[in-house]
């Protein structure tokens, strides 16, 4: 590629339409559509999908799998021209999708430079995303949302259509938000999972007879169900464990811990 030329697996399949820059590599069973730009020195890496209209800026890298400028998934669609537009520097992750605009909602999709979006990301139709923003894992935008810059987003939150994140914000991981996000909040989901008893039905499948699920019972009664403080529960545990190896895990489990116990 000394040349600056396109690196292009022979696998790959490239519309005649679409328009590579210097130094653009294109990896093994990638399809590129009709209409698709792509800046010098980005990668698409393999297997990944790149629908058009659409227009990548420079020193992208679309890891394998991501699906990049599909149709919006909006039942109003009725196959107008829209498109999505991608700065620069952007590290976009394995089965991001993220769809073109829609007719009725402005017809762009944009996404600014230096974003690091990770696994199984949606970014829907007409969202408009700052730059220097981190979307972790199964973040999910629906249509319209506007995202500032520096805004971080944890894994598994989803933002209602036509939400607005200001910068510098924080979503926490889960958070479901239904509305406008001001710049420089934290926002967090209001509760977490809790436990809810042993998974009993689960112990008899395997192989757990009646002794060792009363053990564990015990044991969960003493963690969870009564007022003692952490260290009185765990001593309680401990003397549950001299006749349950069971038991024994579990205490082990708890004591090996660098996050603050689910209770």
């Amino acid at each position: 590629m000394s040349d600056g030329a396109p690196l292009i697996h022979p696998t790959a399949v490239i519309h005649p339409q679409a328009r590579l820059g210097t130094g653009v590599q294109v990896g093994a069973y990638a399809v590129i559509g009709a209409e698709v730009v792509i800046g010098d020195n980005t990668r698409i890496g393999p297997h990944c999908v790149v629908d058009g209209p659409t227009t990548i800026g420079c020193d992208n890298v679309f890891h394998g799998q991501a699906a990049v400028g599909t149709a919006p998934q909006d039942k109003k669609y009725r196959g107008e021209r829209v498109e999505l537009v991608i700065g620069d520097g952007n590290q976009v992750r394995e089965f991001v999708t993220i769809n073109r605009g829609t007719g009725d909602g402005g017809g762009i999709t944009r996404v600014g430079d230096r974003n690091w979006i990770l696994a199984y990301t949606h970014i829907a139709h007409d969202c408009s995303v700052g730059s220097d923003c981190v979307f972790s894992n199964n973040a999910t935008l629906a249509g319209h949302v506007t995202v500032g810059n520096f805004v971080i987003i944890s894994g598994f939150a989803g933002i209602h259509q036509f939400c607005r994140i200001g910068d510098y914000a924080f979503i926490g991981m889960g958070a479901f938000v239904n509305g406008d996000v001001p710049p420089y909040l934290m926002v967090a989901q209001e509760k977490y999972a809790r436990p809810r008893g042993i998974n009993a039905e689960g112990l008899k499948r395997r192989g757990f007879d009646a002794s060792r699920v009363a053990a564990i019972k015990r044991a969960y009664r003493a963690l969870y169900m009564g007022e003692a403080k952490l260290d009185e529960a765990k001593t309680e545990l401990a003397e549950i464990a001299g006749s349950s190896l069971d038991v024994r895990a579990f205490l082990d489990f708890i004591e090996a811990g660098e996050r603050p116990l689910l209770r």
